[in-house]
């Protein structure tokens, strides 16, 4: 995953200040934004399960990388997504709460809600409980879920990057990199049906534009 490597040097630039006009428009939608990305193949052969590589062992190795990818996307622009801007975890045109261990709801604000999220992914991809390193340890029976779990949260961080943050994404020209890491989660989440699509919904408009699923495909024209 070369593309991902540029992100750490480029996020110190600054945006230039300039207020764009009121977004009634989706702007991370425009031609002009969405044909920016890294890489120019096709992302389902990077995902598909290799024969010889256990399924929960390609999970685990997929879903630690998009975690560390996602929380340094969104440390590009975490300066710019304050709790006075973005008093609620919002994309589109759901609010997003948090709901503790005890299943306690929590309606907070955007950059608390990605703390949560992130300091939960560290935590479950570090135990080696869960995401075990060592050779010949098992996988617990509930690890799938596990993923699932982290995968959901995941996508709301991105889905709010595009909804609230996307036009300080575009000045510090780190689009194509976001562009890119959606289309890939995308396609490993539908891969291995790990966030209903219930939940993704919301980003179909983007998600079929970026990677088209099999039944549209025939529809799409090459860039």
């Amino acid at each position: 995953l070369e593309w991902n490597s540029r992100l750490s040097w480029k996020s110190k630039t600054k945006p230039n200040g300039k207020k764009p006009p009121a977004e009634e428009k989706k702007q991370y939608l425009e031609p002009e934004f969405t044909k920016v990305r890294v890489v120019d193949f096709d992302l389902k052969e990077l995902v598909v399960l290799p024969r010889e590589i256990d399924l929960n062992e390609w999970l685990a190795s997929n879903t630690t990388t998009f975690f560390n990818l996602i929380n340094l996307q969104y440390s590009t622009i975490s300066e710019f997504c304050t709790g006075e801007i973005c008093q609620a975890m919002t994309a589109c045109n759901t609010i997003y709460y948090w709901y503790d261990e005890k299943g306690k709801k929590t309606k907070c604000t955007a950059p608390q809600y990605v703390d949560f999220v992130m300091s939960l992914c560290q935590k479950l991809v570090t135990d080696e409980e869960i995401f075990p390193t060592k050779y010949g340890k098992e996988f617990p029976n509930s690890f799938e879920s596990l993923v699932k779990k982290i995968c959901r949260y995941l996508f709301h961080v991105l889905a709010h990057l595009y909804w609230a943050h996307f036009k300080e994404t575009v000045a510090l020209e780190l689009q194509g990199h976001l562009n890119t890491l959606y289309a890939h989660f995308i396609v490993f989440v539908r891969e291995f049906n790990l966030v209903d699509p219930k939940e993704t919904c919301i980003m179909d408009d983007l998600s079929e534009i970026l990677s088209p699923s099999p039944s549209s495909q025939n529809h799409v024209t090459e860039r």
